[in-house]
């Protein structure tokens, strides 16, 4: 181990010793593949591309996303020292930009199930997955600690505990970077650092000098990049152990948050980063950017460069404008203003990884084939994953398990057959989508391959039963639409009028209802909660929707514990004019760690 040490580090100072400073600046320049085409990475040395939430190639299969990255890579190594590039990917819950990959349950799923093994199992299974498009840099875990779940981004935190956040962000990490630099792994990317889970709402800054500034009449972006106004004591306490653990754990690429911390950006903050997280806690690898995070610096973007680099940024997603600031960051080194040396340290942390995951060697006929995305031993893997994180909420008179040969059973709600629903945001799109977006399984589908061939399904999305006669059972899902990020802060989490209206409309034709509830966070439910005679919590499970029908039919009992104390009224979260309050267990619905079972 230490001979490889030695010998990395020698590549790493024989590379710095001959790079001018051009190819050093195009190491630590990272582009979106919309922006640009291979022969300008060639041209301007890029040593990063990402594909960010949508970006995608058509058609969209694995087959041409392996030939897009390898068309990128080639280009890369036709450069005059032919140091390759990292391919990034924000494969959140599965290799999720890419049309038939396995989509798992996103993490406030995986938090439920409090099984660090199987978290450690799907960060690998996704690393085959990924690493099969040649793509082997996976922006991932999240290891934010929300503690406000209006928050857009709760449903990508495990949980509201710091220890537990820790735990499985770690066994993420170790299923994604396995032996680092083997055929199928990953370079992981915990994120972002630090405090994101814990802003205020109402806090996120406005920028009158950017062009898509958040100025959202609604609820976008009201808490998702704000600021997190906490002591030192309580922000290591709450959002810095996660990140810890994960440099114990071999963290060697972190991405920095968009949001504050006591009014300072995260992005130019050099105590966080540089004092802190690199010589405090020993972090050896390199920090990245968020998306044209370092804009929001200052209205001078010569500033934005200079501050964010000299705070401990070494690579900046820019993500289109990347000749702008290779030429800015140029000229800042020319005029003194980054020192020459803060450079090179930026490019040894990321040529040193490079190494780490193997670039320089690896190629594409060792990676697993493109088709081992949405093998069935991943698909079944994610159907384990969806029943080990339900959550029992409600289960009068023993309402589950569900017979497989009940008599008539009327389905209601758009989310029993859509695929896009039940994996949220983060799906082949950023924001996600409806409908069969990529290939997987409902829960209508699940439930009718499991009834009896006797029984009687009946589907309406909006609850309309052309037959008058009383149903033996009715299933109610009900849903979030698909958000991600900011576009998913919303101040009120009650259930819409319509879906209070299903709920009625069902419940005048069953004589058992269930209810499963689809979203990426608690929603208020209290009043609605005794319409019901059994309510499931599924989060948003993803494309495998059979483990949803294992609980329901009895296969499997619920193990699920939620993550995240259930609020019973909104007051108990906060206000649109007040900041977040975590909900106490002594005033929850349901308190952290609930969950009912049937054995």
């Amino acid at each position: 181990m230490e001979e490889r040490k030695v010998t990395v580090k020698t590549r790493v100072d024989e590379l710095l010793n001959e790079m001018t400073l051009a190819e050093k600046i195009g190491q630590m320049t990272q582009a979106d593949k919309r922006a640009l085409q291979p022969a300008d990475v060639t041209r301007w040395f890029i040593g990063s591309i990402l594909s960010g939430g949508g970006s995608n190639p058509a058609p969209n299969n694995p087959q041409t996303w392996a030939g897009m990255v390898a068309d990128y890579q080639e280009a890369a190594l036709r450069t005059r020292l032919g140091i390759p590039l990292v391919y990034g990917v924000d494969a959140v819950h599965g290799h999720s930009n890419v049309v038939g990959a396995t989509i798992f349950p996103h993490n406030i799923g995986l938090g439920a199930t409090r099984d660090s093994t199987l978290v450690e199992r799907i960060g690998r299974a996704t690393a085959l997955e990924t690493s099969a498009t040649g793509v082997f840099w996976n922006f991932a875990p999240c290891v934010a600690v929300p503690q406000d779940i209006r928050w857009g981004r709760t449903y990508e935190g495990y949980g509201s505990d710091p220890g537990l956040v820790a735990e499985l962000g770690a066994a993420c990490l170790r299923g994604l970077q396995g032996e680092l630099g083997a055929p199928g792994t990953n370079l992981g990317c915990p994120k972002h650092f630090v405090g994101d889970g814990g802003t205020g709402w109402g806090t996120t800054q406005q920028y009158e000098w950017l062009s898509d500034s958040w100025q959202a009449a609604d609820d976008r972006y009201k808490i998702d990049q704000g600021d997190t106004q906490v002591d030192e004591v309580t922000l290591r306490r709450i959002h810095l152990k996660p990140y810890l653990t994960a440099i114990e754990n071999g963290a060697r690429s972190i991405m920095v948050s968009f949001s504050s911390w006591n009014g300072a950006k995260m992005h130019g903050h050099r105590y966080l980063l540089t004092d802190v997280l690199k010589s405090e806690l020993g972090f050896d690898g390199f920090l990245v950017s968020d998306w044209r995070a370092i804009d929001q610096l200052s209205p001078d973007y010569y500033s934005c460069v200079v501050n964010s680099v000299n705070a401990g940024l070494d690579m900046i997603m820019v993500p289109f404008e990347y000749e702008r600031f290779i030429t800015t960051l140029t000229k800042a080194v020319e005029a003194g203003d980054v020192p020459l040396e803060r450079v090179d340290d930026a490019v040894r942390r990321i040529l040193t990884v490079k190494e780490a995951l193997g670039l320089f060697q690896r190629t594409a006929a060792q990676e697993p084939s493109p088709a081992i995305l949405g093998a069935d031993e991943h698909r079944q893997l994610a159907r384990e994953a969806v029943r080990k994180s339900l959550v029992l909420l409600k289960n009068d008179d023993d309402t589950l398990p569900l017979a497989q040969d009940v008599a008539r059973l009327i389905v209601a709600g758009p989310a029993a057959d859509s695929v896009g629903l039940q994996c949220g945001g983060w799906t082949i799109e950023w924001l996600g989508g409806e409908g069969d977006i990529t290939p997987g399984v409902t829960i209508l589908e699940a439930v009718q391959q499991v009834v009896s061939a006797e029984t009687m399904v009946d589907y309406s999305p909006k609850g309309n039963f052309s037959d008058e006669a009383e149903a033996d059972v009715g299933l109610v899902c009900l849903h979030e639409a698909p958000y991600a990020e900011g576009v998913g802060d919303r101040a009120d989490l009650h259930l819409t009028g319509e879906q209070v209206s299903l709920l009625h409309r069902v419940r005048d034709r069953c004589r058992r209802m269930v209810v499963i509830l689809i979203s990426g966070r608690p929603l208020i439910i209290t009043e609605q909660l005794p319409l019901a005679d059994a309510w499931l919590a599924a989060w948003l499970p993803g494309t495998e929707a059979q483990g949803i029908a294992d609980v329901l039919f009895g296969d499997h009992p619920p193990r699920g514990k939620l993550s995240y104390a259930w609020p019973r009224t909104m007051g108990q979260i906060g206000t649109a004019d007040d900041a977040s309050a975590p909900v106490s267990d002594e005033d929850a619905l349901f308190p952290f760690g609930y969950g009912l079972t049937f054995e």
